[in-house]
């Protein structure tokens, strides 16, 4: 007879780890104790050599399914003969790296209950086991146990507490199980908060739906706005209510075969859609939906997600299969609202109904988006079914650290040893709400994971939110690491794959501030996480008006136009005299016009030339109507650009030939969706040009693509394909958005591998 003294870390707590290790032991007639410790799991296991030797390798092999293991190693104790096995209560004086799971979308085992009417827990909204169910947004600490979550108020009955003691049940120690006896309840509510009587709350918020009403509805990590989405008049009252014009809404339908008839959906995306993660998936339209036009106003696309609650899979079955908008609790660009009297006072004046429950929600998250670029998941958000699964760092935190990520699509991220915990997404810290957010949710975390921040890295920028943030917590001794933003995002994307050598860093987005005080975005960076080199960079032009600019595409093709000499006359007719007559002084005069490399605003010009797009309602706006013009249509050539050296700076990428011959097809009354296309394969040559010019002044050829402009599929996709026919080792996001989403991962990894030096 043997003892062993095991140690398992990683993603072992809330996954039914120890009843998975009860029933292992008990199969193989081995005695000892299993019990969670902060960051771990601890487990003593006696019997015959054998047996030991196979629990081993069942353990480290067959986890759960829900279970991550990093490490696991065993010594050898004394023998005990205590007989038995048990699962101890856990141990909340150790300390370690905690790992808290991520929730989870209901399990086939819970759904065949809840529609089975000989089932206890039938038609039950909250039921779930040790597989499925609600992980992060119910913890208020670690270790995970029932008295450290939200369901710490809601007693287990007698049958509740008989399945969760029976090691041979499947709720053997699920800290969420509850039933109709002893559980959450949901609860009817008018828009003033008064509660509704009535037997059966989810019929009287059904009956609001299928009368054209708008509802707000609380789900597993926050307030969903929902509508029919066939009601043309419901989508559009939402949209007036939420001031929402045209972005769009994302859909929850039944199933799969319901998805499928509304979009195209490729296996891998399918996967994705039928994952425990439950993601909104971005989908390519079919061409006649039941689903109105105004869900997703002139997109070829839909974001459609399936039920991952019981609760959502009662709703979708009493609104019989319709599919149903399943927007964001918040007014645009706000943090989702998560607390119940929070809801109320943000979305009365959107919902006519509130469907609520009294199951706290303690850790918000809102849906995750993604979809599928050269049959590979690239995520848009990473929250609700992602967060807070540690990511692998190639570089070891010598001290714990916090990243505070951006001003925009905010995410922050702790670091500790080799794994980084990326927060949820968070929202844009323009909001007042979304900062507050930000500042407490970075202590639930601090507090969550047990890593208390010795270093903090935050972005380059000095109005950021975030760089205020990180400011405020340097005055209590903490150390402050500015990190330039698209080395930051460069870093990202050289962390999630594991890269610590050298790179070219392709950096392409809408805005980042750069080392010269200028607006940069069209980057192509060499360095690694120590150091970089803006080794090239697209052509300086004005942003006349600044941020208005953004907002106002057309304003961007005047500035191109000028700056290639070829004067303005394409935009008269189409913009007001007064206003291109402003522009044109405000360029001449270099008024209220930051100089800006930005790939986002070249691709804004362009949609602006070619009729896509002169104002926009939302970020992104005019580039995404480019690509949707590009795509499907074939290659045709592209337009002409230029690479200017000069001594001892970065590479420039000429930009005139290109505008100037654009302008001449729109002259030429040449088809939009031609002009498109041309100019995605110019971004294409260009990036190559550059690419292979500095793998033969530098000898690299791995490079990493990064910024919200690789969100574009169709630029992605071509990318790279041409790079690996050039011979490149080319590595792209998959696990944090490319956007600023990702921007705190790449900021950690920096701060891991010491301060970095800018070099310009």
């Amino acid at each position: 007879m043997e003892r062993r003294s095991i140690i398992v870390r990683g993603v072992v707590q809330g996954v039914g780890f120890r009843p998975f290790v009860h029933g292992l032991a008990s199969r193989l007639d081995l005695s000892g104790f299993v019990r969670n410790q902060s960051g771990l799991v601890q487990i003593e296991v006696e019997g015959e050599a054998s047996s030991l030797d196979w629990f081993l390798f069942e353990l480290s092999k067959r986890p759960p399914p829900l279970a991550h293991i990093d490490r696991l190693t065993w010594e050898p104790r004394p023998t005990v003969g205590e007989g038995h096995f048990d699962i101890e209560r856990s141990d909340c004086e150790m300390t370690g790296t905690v790992y808290v799971c991520s929730d989870v979308a209901t399990c086939g085992d819970c759904l065949r209950e809840l529609f089975d009417p000989m089932d206890r827990r039938y038609q039950y909204p909250f039921l779930n086991c040790t597989n499925c169910g609600p992980r992060i947004s119910i913890v208020t600490s670690a270790p995970y146990d029932r008295q450290r979550t939200t369901m710490a108020g809601f007693p287990m009955c007698d049958a509740c507490r008989a399945e969760y003691e029976d090691p041979g049940n499947r709720r053997f120690h699920a800290q969420p199980t509850a039933c109709k006896a002893c559980g959450p309840r949901i609860a009817g509510l008018d828009r003033r908060g008064h509660g509704i009587e009535t037997n059966d709350p989810l019929e009287w918020f059904v009956a609001g739906l299928r009368a054209g009403q708008i509802g707000a509805m609380k789900g597993l990590g926050g307030y969903h706005l929902v509508c029919d989405a066939r009601d043309v008049k419901a989508v559009a009252e939402l949209r007036h209510r939420k001031q929402r014009d045209e972005k769009p809404f994302a859909i929850m339908v039944r199933d799969l075969e319901s998805a499928e008839t509304l979009c195209e959906i490729q296996p891998s995306e399918r996967e994705l859609l039928l994952s425990p993660r439950r993601p909104i998936v971005i989908l390519r339209k079919r061409g006649s939906t039941s689903v109105v036009e105004a869900v997703s106003p002139g997109n070829p696309s839909l974001g459609v997600m399936l039920p991952y609650t019981p609760l959502h899979q009662l709703l979708l079955q009493k609104m019989n299969g319709s599919a149903l908008v399943m927007t964001s609790g918040n007014g645009s660009d706000e943090p989702i609202a998560f607390l119940d009297e929070d809801a109320l006072n943000r979305l009365g004046h959107i919902a006519d109904r509130f469907l609520t429950h009294d199951r706290p929600i303690n850790v918000r998250s809102d849906d995750s988006v993604t979809r599928v670029i050269a049959g590979s998941e690239s995520p848009v958000r990473r929250s609700r079914g992602y967060a807070p699964h540690p990511i692998p760092l190639p570089v070891e935190c010598s001290l714990p650290i916090l990243a505070v990520g951006g001003q925009m699509k905010v995410t922050f991220a702790l670091g500790r040893e080799r794994d980084a915990f990326v927060g949820h997404h968070m929202g844009d810290l323009d909001h007042v709400g979304a900062y507050r957010a930000f500042e407490k949710d970075i202590a639930l975390y601090e507090q969550l994971f047990e890593v208390h921040p010795q270093r903090i890295a935050h972005d380059l920028h000095p109005d950021y939110a975030s760089t205020r943030y990180a400011t405020k917590r340097g005055a209590d001794g903490v150390d402050l690491i500015p990190v330039q933003h698209h080395h930051a995002h460069m870093a990202s994307c050289m962390a999630e794959n594991g890269l610590i050598e050298p790179v070219i860093g392709v950096t392409f987005d809408g805005t980042g501030f750069g080392t010269d005080g200028t607006i940069w975005g069209g980057e192509f960076l060499v360095g690694d996480y120590h150091c970089f080199r803006r080794a090239a960079h697209l052509r300086y032009v004005g942003m006349p008006g600044g941020e208005r600019a953004v907002r106002e595409p057309w304003r961007m093709a005047v500035a191109y136009l000028t700056d290639a000499g070829y004067g303005t006359g394409l935009m008269q007719g189409r913009i007001p005299p007064v206003a291109l007559r402003t522009v044109n002084k405000m360029i001449e005069r270099e008024f209220n016009s930051s100089m800006t490399s930005s790939a986002g605003r070249l691709f804004d010009a362009v949609a602006s030339l070619a009729g896509a797009r002169d104002v926009v309602s939302f970020e992104g706006q005019a580039a995404m109507q480019l690509e949707w013009l590009a795509t499907g249509v074939p290659a045709d050539g592209c337009y002409p650009f230029a690479l200017m050296e000069i001594p001892a700076a970065p590479l420039i990428i000429d930009t005139r030939p290109l505008i100037r011959a654009v302008a001449q097809e729109v002259n030429s009354l040449i088809d939009a969706s031609k002009i498109a296309r041309r100019f995605h394969s110019t971004i294409v040559e260009i990036i190559a040009a550059v690419c292979a010019r500095l793998r033969c002044n530098v000898g690299l050829d791995a490079v990493v693509l990064s910024g919200g402009v690789f969100m574009n599929a169709l630029l992605t996709t071509d990318v790279l394909a041409r790079l690996r026919v050039d011979g490149f080792r080319v590595y792209r996001h998959h696990l944090v958005p490319s956007n600023d989403g990702g921007l705190s991962l790449g900021q950690l990894a920096i701060a891991a591998a010491t301060p970095p030096a800018y070099l310009t």
